[in-house]
């Protein structure tokens, strides 16, 4: 995608790039989208990047992505549904999601409080989008019926190594050999 300028059609939720703090656009705000990766979009606002999600997209006269399930017939949080809304979250520099990349390390579901806790991890310690990532979990997740908090832990050990990845990963990034 081009670098463009849009301007946001209603307030848009969204998060500050590298420390994840959200924040929101305004209405009638002018942002220019510099990136297009796994559904998100990252955009200057203010001088400032940020991240949208792509379930957001539909503010800045965007397509939407649609992460949508089921009408709920209980009050149960389903661990497929979780892992289906992890599946939509793609590392911001690598065009695959986490769930392929081998960074979901553990999901735990405690159904009295409705709550989601993630262990997960990054390709490198120090990488700067790890809170940007955590709240692209928290945010997805979020959006499973049933699911009202979400803890996501990063977790460096086990370190991640390439062979983590699924194999439609590794070909995807040209690591499979």
């Amino acid at each position: 995608m081009e670098r463009r300028m849009v301007v946001a059609r209603a307030d848009c939720p969204a998060r500050r790039v590298p420390d994840g703090t959200p924040l929101t656009i305004p209405k009638d705000t002018f942002v220019t989208i510099t990136q297009a990766l796994g559904g998100n979009y990252t955009v200057t606002y203010n001088g400032q990047m940020v991240r949208v999600d792509g379930t957001d997209a539909e503010a800045l006269g965007l397509e939407p992505e649609l992460l949508s399930f089921p009408e709920p017939t209980d009050d149960q949080i389903r661990e497929e549904q979780v892992w289906e809304a992890l599946k939509t979250v793609y590392d911001p520099e690598i065009p695959v999601d986490l769930v392929n990349l081998g960074l979901i390390y553990n999901v735990a579901i405690d159904q009295s409080e409705h709550k989601v806790t993630i262990q997960m991890t990054l390709t490198a310690p120090g990488c700067g989008m790890g809170p940007v990532l955590v709240g692209d979990v928290e945010y997805r997740v979020k959006r499973v019926p049933n699911v009202e908090h979400v803890k996501v832990d990063l977790v460096f050990d086990p370190p991640w190594q390439r062979h983590m990845m699924s194999e439609e990963a590794q070909l995807e990034t040209g690591m499979f050999f």
